[in-house]
């Protein structure tokens, strides 16, 4: 298991705080507008850190930002640390993007009154080929590129890793710099410097970051304990004896060999 960063060694790349500075609107609004190229009159967040789990009780997914403008567009932007690879990646997009519709839709509209839909990742990490830094996605069609199906949706994944261009808005390729580490002299980044800073002064939000890593803490025991039963009752079917579960689970999880003797004396 990753050590858990200390509050004071968070950064603009860490989910959390990621999350904190996109609350000043200003700041959130200005990254959209010049990464979507847009104009936007006002933000409104929707509920930040929302779990979504559909009708059809699948698996929940946590968002870091999740807001609407005045025209129902809505925007959903992740800070996606691990590299999942392209399939996964993709799939995550399309996933976020129908929960997107389906919340609109659950609220009471109609089809007809939904707005535009954008997912915005950020990713300190190369994509595909490598050598770009932002690559925008919506669906063309196949047979003459010239035609877009007008949709609204658009998938927007940034690269700090890829190659800087010419062709990237300044504060959006400043931005991207930032994730690197890199604090420039841009006015944008020594906003969002000084606001990480002022941020981490406050006892208040250190310790709902405090409360946010147990909380996850006990996510992880509770699932870590279904899959260890999950794991203790496939093997039974399998006519494994009481050893070999035993070392099967030790190999596999992190805990004293007296503990895991027990949760299999006790689920045997």
């Amino acid at each position: 298991m990753a050590k858990r960063k200390s509050w004071q060694e968070l950064t603009i790349t860490d989910d959390y705080m990621f999350k904190l500075v996109m609350r000043y609107q200003h700041i959130c609004k200005h990254l959209i507008e010049r990464i979507l190229h847009i104009k936007i009159r006002e933000l409104v967040y929707l509920e930040n850190e929302k779990s979504y789990k559909n009708h059809y009780d699948s698996k929940g997914i946590r968002l870091d930002v999740y807001v609407e403008d005045v025209e129902n567009s809505r925007f959903i932007l992740e800070m996606q640390v691990r590299d999942y690879g392209e399939e996964e990646l993709g799939k995550r997009t399309r996933f976020y993007q129908s929960s997107i519709d389906y919340d609109f839709l659950a609220a009471g509209h109609k089809y007809k009154e939904l707005g535009g839909a954008a997912v915005i990742f950020f990713c300190p990490f190369k994509l595909f080929d490598g050598k770009r830094r932002v690559y925008t996605f919506k669906n063309i069609c196949t047979e003459d590129k010239e035609i877009t199906l007008k949709d609204g949706v658009v998938k927007v994944l940034l690269s700090s890793s890829g190659n800087p261009s010419d062709d990237i808005d300044p504060d959006v390729a400043a931005f991207l710099d930032y994730m690197n580490g890199k604090v420039t002299n841009n006015g944008f980044i020594t906003e969002i410097d000084d606001t990480i800073r002022s941020v981490k002064l406050d006892g208040t939000k250190e310790a709902g970051y405090m409360t946010f890593q147990m909380m996850l803490d006990e996510e992880r025991e509770e699932e870590r304990n279904e899959n260890i039963l999950k794991t203790i009752k496939i093997m039974k079917k399998l006519k494994a004896t009481k050893e070999v579960v035993i070392q099967e689970l030790s190999e596999n999880y992190p805990l004293p060999i007296q503990e895991i003797t027990a949760i299999v004396e006790k689920n045997w």
